[in-house]
This record gives C-alpha cells, structure tokens and sequence, in this order.
C-alpha cells in the first residue's frame, strides 16, 4: 500500500514547551495540518521557546539563531528510506517568540502566522522545498492556496 493509498488518518501530537499564552490550541493544528493534504500522517508538533530553537537550529542546521519553524522528516537523510505503506511522519517545532516577533512585524493575524507555518512545515515533510526560484515559486502557490481554503490571506502579499 502506498502513501496515497493509506486512509487519510493523521496521528498528531502537539508538545508545548514553553508559555502556552498566545499558542494555538491542538485543534487549530489539526484543522492546518489536515488542510495540507498529507494523505496518513504522523505529526508531532513542537512549540518551544527561544533556548531550544537556537539549539535545534544550531545543531540540525549548523545556524546559530532560533528561527520560525524547522521540519524534521523522519526518513530525511536517511540511507535506507522507509518501506512503502507507512504514514507521512515527522516534527514540526515553531518557535513561540519567533513566530509572534515576526507576525509582530509582519503586521499579521498570530493565528494566521502559525497557520502558515504550519502548512509551511507540512509541505516540507511532504518533499516541497524552496532551494531556487522556481520549487519556492511552486511551494508558495501551495501554501496559498492551501491558507486560502482556510480563511487566511496570502502569507507573502507585499513581499514582491
């Protein structure tokens, strides 16, 4: 059974390690996560603060700032991929004060915010990435379309 053959089950798990003052509710992940279309999945959704997204960035990416949000596909580098028939899986962490600091000067809704990088990380785990113009061009239709469906504005209006 393939990926696209699984039933469209998402096992999601959110983690808060930080304040939760502010944060989406595990229910708002959901309904983000699931309008990405990733087919069978199992998520485990990070919330930390400024510390351990400085770490995770440092270590994971050799960058030594706490940044937004970092995708970890669990069968990413890997040698051997996984076998054919299991879900999507993998972590999103998105850094609480990074994501209000940029939505902060943004001049955007935080829900919204969270929403976009949520579907954002989705996409990576899905194999969309963003390493020239034209995969960012295709990942950024994407995610527009996809926040569209949901409510939100374009996440880059303004930008170009």
């Amino acid at each position: 059974m393939t990926q696209a053959q699984l039933p469209r089950r998402l096992d999601l798990s959110v983690q808060y390690a930080c304040n939760r003052e502010g944060v989406p509710s595990r229910v708002d992940f959901r309904r983000w996560l699931r309008a990405a279309e990733p087919g069978a999945a199992r998520i485990t959704v990070r919330i930390v603060d400024e510390d351990e997204g400085r770490e995770l960035n440092r270590d994971y990416r050799g960058k030594d700032y706490a940044t937004n949000v970092l995708t970890f596909a669990y069968d990413e580098g890997e040698d051997m991929p996984l076998p054919d028939g299991l879900p999507l899986m993998g972590d999103l962490v998105l850094c609480r004060q990074v994501v209000e600091r940029e939505a902060a000067e943004q001049g955007k809704a935080l829900d919204a915010h969270y929403a976009h990088l949520s579907v954002h990380g989705m996409l990576h785990l899905q194999g969309f990435d963003h390493e020239d113009d034209a995969d960012a061009e295709e990942m950024e239709a994407r995610e527009r379309e996809v926040l569209a469906g949901l409510g939100y504005p374009d996440p880059y209006a303004g930008e170009r």
